[in-house]
C-alpha cells in the first residue's frame, strides 16, 4: 500500500514539473485520481488564474471521482482567489482519501485546507514524498515564508577562475551544451538580474533563445541610468518586461526616454539600492525566483548581504593566464577577507566540454538554505 501511495504521488510531482516556470506566483502543484489501483485522473495547475490541479483530476475523473483517493503534491487550497477553492471541489466530487504530500505555507492556507476535508469526513494523509515535493517547490515555499523570491546566482569562469580575458571586455567561454543549459535555467526564472556593466559591455538581449521558452522579466541595476537607448535589452520583440532599477542620480530626460521604449522604471530613494529592497519589490510583484547573471560586484552583493540561495557556477576548459582578469565575485562590497560559505545538495556533472557545478549556499551563520538570515544590507 504504501509503495503504491510514493508511485502515485511521484506521478503527481513529476504532473507538477511540467508547468515549470509558469506558474508564479502559485506553487507547481500535480494531482492524481485513484480509484481500485487505477489511475482515472490527472492533471497539473498550468499558470496563474487557470484552474488548479485538482480541478483537471476531477474532471478527468468524471463520475470514477467518487470514492476514489486523490495524491496532490501540495496542501488542496480553500480560499478563494482567481479559482474557487479546490476543497469545495473535492467534497463535491465525493473523494473518499486525500493524500497531501505537504502543507502549503500561504497563510490561507496552511493546515486549513486539510481541516476542512477532515471535517467533512475524507481521509487525509500527510507527508508522502515531503522532502521532494518541498524541493520541487523551494522558490513558493522562500516566498511565502521570507517575503523574497529565491536567488540563484549564475557565472561562467576559466580553469584559472576567470570570466573575461581582462577588465571591460566579453569574453565567450563555455561550449554549446552550457549554453543551452544557461537558456533553460532563464526558462524556468521568473526575472533574470543584472548590473548595468553587463549591458554595457555584453549589450545583452537577456532574453531565452530555446525553442518553447519563456522570456523572464529582464532587472538591470543601474543608479545613474548609463543604460543607452538603443541597447538591445531596450529593442526586443519579447512579451517579457524590461525594469530599471535606478535612483535620484538619473536624469528626467534619460527616465522618460527609457520609459518611452515600454521599459519600467523603478526609483530607490538613495544612493544604492540594497539588495534586499530590490527583492522586496520584485516579492511583491509575485516573483518568485531570480537568475542573477552579474557582473562580479552584483554577486558580491548578493553574498554579503546574504540573500543569494544558490549558485550555478559554469568551469569551461581554457585557461586565460591573464593576473588582471577579472574574477566572478568582486568588488568592495566582497570585504577584505571575503565571506565564508559553503554548499549544500552539491552537484559537479560534465556538460559537453565543460563542468557544472550547482549547489545551495549555505553563510556561516546559517544551517537553512532556503530562508536565509541576511548578514548586512548589501547594496548595489
Amino acid at each position: 500500500m504504501v509503495e503504491r501511495e510514493i508511485e502515485y504521488m511521484a506521478e503527481a510531482l513529476d504532473l507538477a514539473l511540467t508547468a515549470s516556470g509558469r506558474t508564479s506566483p502559485n506553487p507547481l502543484v500535480g494531482a492524481v485520481v485513484v480509484r481500485e489501483g487505477r489511475v482515472v485522473g490527472r492533471g497539473f495547475h498550468p499558470r496563474a488564474g487557470e484552474p488548479h490541479a485538482e480541478i483537471f483530476a476531477l474532471r478527468e475523473a468524471g463520475q470514477l471521482a467518487h470514492g476514489a483517493t486523490m495524491h496532490v503534491s501540495l496542501e488542496p487550497c480553500c480560499h478563494w482567489g482567481r479559482t474557487g477553492p479546490c476543497t469545495e471541489a473535492i467534497i463535491d466530487a465525493g473523494i473518499a482519501c486525500v493524500v497531501v504530500a505537504t502543507e502549503d505555507p500561504d497563510h490561507r492556507v496552511n493546515g486549513a485546507g486539510i481541516r476542512v476535508l477532515r471535517e467533512q469526513g475524507i481521509e487525509v494523509i500527510v507527508g508522502v514524498l515531503r522532502e521532494q515535493a518541498e524541493a520541487l517547490n523551494v522558490a513558493y515555499f522562500k516566498h511565502r515564508r521570507a517575503g523574497l523570491p529565491l536567488v540563484t546566482l549564475k557565472w561562467a569562469i576559466s580553469l584559472d577562475g576567470k570570466i573575461a580575458s581582462r577588465p571591460g571586455t566579453r569574453t565567450s567561454l563555455t561550449a554549446d551544451a552550457a549554453q543551452r543549459y544557461g537558456h533553460e535555467l532563464r526558462n524556468v526564472h521568473d526575472a533574470i538580474l543584472v548590473g548595468i556593466n553587463t549591458i554595457l559591455v555584453d549589450d545583452s538581449q537577456l532574453t531565452c533563445r530555446i525553442e518553447g521558452g519563456r522570456d523572464p522579466l529582464r532587472v538591470i541595476l543601474d543608479s545613474r541610468l548609463r543604460l543607452p537607448l538603443d541597447a538591445r535589452v531596450l529593442n526586443l520583440s519579447s512579451p517579457a518586461q524590461t525594469l530599471v532599477i535606478t535612483t535620484p542620480a538619473a536624469a528626467q530626460e534619460k527616465l522618460e526616454a527609457i520609459r518611452a521604449t515600454g521599459a519600467d522604471i523603478l526609483v530607490f530613494d538613495g544612493a544604492r539600492p540594497p539588495v534586499r529592497w530590490v527583492l522586496e519589490k520584485l516579492a511583491g510583484r509575485g516573483l518568485l525566483s531570480v537568475l542573477v547573471e552579474g557582473g562580479a560586484t552584483v554577486h558580491a552583493s548578493f553574498i554579503t548581504a546574504g540573500l543569494a540561495d544558490r549558485v550555478v557556477v559554469f568551469v569551461a576548459s581554457r585557461i586565460i593566464g591573464n593576473q588582471l582578469a577579472p574574477s566572478a565575485v568582486a568588488g568592495e562590497s566582497a570585504g577584505t577577507d571575503g565571506v565564508k560559505v559553503g554548499l549544500e545538495q552539491c552537484t559537479v556533472r560534465q556538460l559537453g566540454e565543460d563542468v557544472v557545478i550547482e549547489g545551495a549556499l549555505v553563510y556561516s551563520t546559517q544551517r537553512k538554505v532556503v530562508t536565509p538570515t541576511p548578514a548586512g544590507g548589501g547594496h548595489l
